[in-house]
Order: structure tokens, then sequence, then C-alpha cells
């Protein structure tokens, strides 16, 4: 007897049973939600970024317009300086800061004020020297003048600062000069390009661009003009010396305001040393202020 071949007989493997569409569809649902919204907040932190960086752009080119801006606003704003009646019977005095160092130039794609800090490789490139640009000095300068008790007693007429390059603008005697110094350029800043900046309310200006010379147009008539200078050979005791000077007339002060040098003017009268050693602008009109006050009994 023949034994027959075993049939292969194939099995259906069981199917595990399948849960509705629906179900299936709701419990997926979750997941591509979940993707779609990593999706988006991705997109939206690289837009975030591109977004600052180019606002980082913009904010430093409208740096100095900024700083302008809020500068203007801390002179009219802020406490004023309260003044007494100016006595025009009575004489007063003149500040003037010559040679200052106050220039304007594109660096990059903004126009800022030159100083030896922030633009010392900006300036090699130019072939200047960084040590020749210290706008500072003008601004210490001018803080010592208008805080003085010469001014708030009302003697002092008028200050005027020419630069180097031969502009010559007039500060009003009752402005708040900015104290920090990044306020400050952004009001030179602004007065050299517009030439001139007025108050908010009243509209006066308070710092403008005037017309050379000023010893023509600006100065006081029959006024005594007495320069300072280290290098001069007159070396005086400044309380004393104004004791000679007469009451009758104004008084001009020049004063130079760079690094180094010495101020040539020909209207200057006459050149004095108030010291056996080399001082700052601002100790100097230091010095003035204090011997002024002493002589007319400003407390």
């Amino acid at each position: 007897m023949v034994r027959p071949y075993g049939i292969k007989v194939n099995k259906r493997k069981e199917r595990t049973e399948r849960y509705d569409k629906e179900e299936d569809e709701v419990e997926e649902q979750p997941k591509i939600e979940k993707k779609q919204k990593a999706r988006e907040s991705s997109k939206k932190a690289k837009k975030e970024i591109t977004s600052r960086a180019e606002e980082g752009n913009e904010e430093e080119e409208i740096t100095e317009e900024a700083t302008a801006a809020a500068a203007a606003e801390d002179i009219v704003g802020g406490i004023p300086i309260v003044l007494s009646a100016p006595n025009k019977e009575k004489p007063g005095v003149v500040f003037v800061l010559e040679k200052a160092s106050l220039e304007v130039a594109k660096v990059g794609k903004t126009y800022q004020l030159l100083n030896s800090d922030d633009h010392a490789n900006f300036l090699r490139k130019n072939n200047r020297n960084p040590a020749d640009y210290r706008p500072d000095i003008t601004h210490q300068a001018l803080l010592m003048i208008l805080d003085s008790p010469v001014n708030k007693a009302g003697r002092l007429k008028a200050v005027y600062v020419r630069t180097e390059k031969g502009v010559l603008f007039e500060v009003k005697p009752h402005v708040r000069i900015p104290r920090t110094f990044k306020r400050f350029a952004g009001i030179m800043l602004q007065l050299l390009q517009k030439l001139s900046i007025t108050a908010v309310g009243s509209g006066e200006k308070l710092l403008r661009c005037v017309k050379n010379p000023i010893e023509e147009y600006h100065l006081p008539v029959n006024s005594r003009k007495i320069g300072f200078s280290h290098s001069s050979e007159k070396l005086v005791n400044m309380q004393k010396h104004l004791a000679t000077v007469s009451d009758d007339t104004d008084t001009v002060f020049v004063v130079g305001a760079m690094a180094h040098g010495k101020i040539e003017c020909d209207y200057i009268d006459e050149f004095l040393s108030i010291s056996g050693y080399p001082l700052s602008a601002a100790y100097c009109i230091s010095r003035i202020c204090e011997a002024l006050a002493t002589n007319w009994n400003i407390i």
C-alpha cells in the first residue's frame, strides 16, 4: 500500500482584532497636533532670532539720533538752574572756550561725535591722532561755568565755544547741560548738524551757531579780554589781579578747551598764568570763578 504524500496546508495566522478607524483617528490626532505645534514654535523662534538681529542693526543706526533726542529733552526738562535777576547795572563776565575738539564724522552708517575712546581705530585709519579728540574737556568746562555761583548770581553774560574747525556757537547761561558725556555727545551732534537746539515749550534757542568773528559781533564793547596759558611769563594770583581790573566794564575770559597746545587769538589783550603747574581747563575755570565770587562777595 502506497503511503500518501503529506499535503501542506496554509494555516492562516490569527489576526488580532482591530479597533474602529474612528478610535484610531482619535488617538493619532493629539500626536499630529503636537508635531504641528513643535514645527510652529521652531519657526517662530527662527523668526524672533532674525527679527532681533535686524532690530539690533537698526538700533545701531539710530543710537546717535535717540541719544540726541534724549539729551535735548534733558536740557529742557529736569531741574533747571535757578538764576537771580540779571544785574544789568553791574558788570558781568563772558567765557570763551577756544579750540574745542568737537568734530562730527560718519562712522559706519551713522554720524558720531569723535572721541579718543570710542573711535581710536577709526582715527588711526584716517591718519589722525586720537589724543587730539577730547570733547570731554569742553563738557567739563561747561559744567564748571554753568554750576558756578557767579552764574547763579546772574553775573554771567554769555558763554561761547569755538571748535578746532572754526565753528562758533553760543550757550545760554540758564541751560542745563547733561551730566553724562553720552548725552552731551548727542547734544553736540544735534547742534553741529542742525545748527541750533530749541526749547520744547517756549521755542527759545538754548544753543545756536553764530557768525564769526566773535570779537566783532558778540563780545561786549570796551571789554577786557584775558587769555590763560601755562607758557605765559606773567604769573599772577587771580584774586589779587582781578582787584586791579576795572569794575566798570565787562571782562572776557578765554580758556583753551584742547588737550595740549596754546590758544592764539588776536583779540586777547593779555595772557596770564595763574599757577606754576599745568592746569586742566575745568580747574582753571574753577579758580577764576572762585576769585570772582570772592571779589563780588558772592557766597
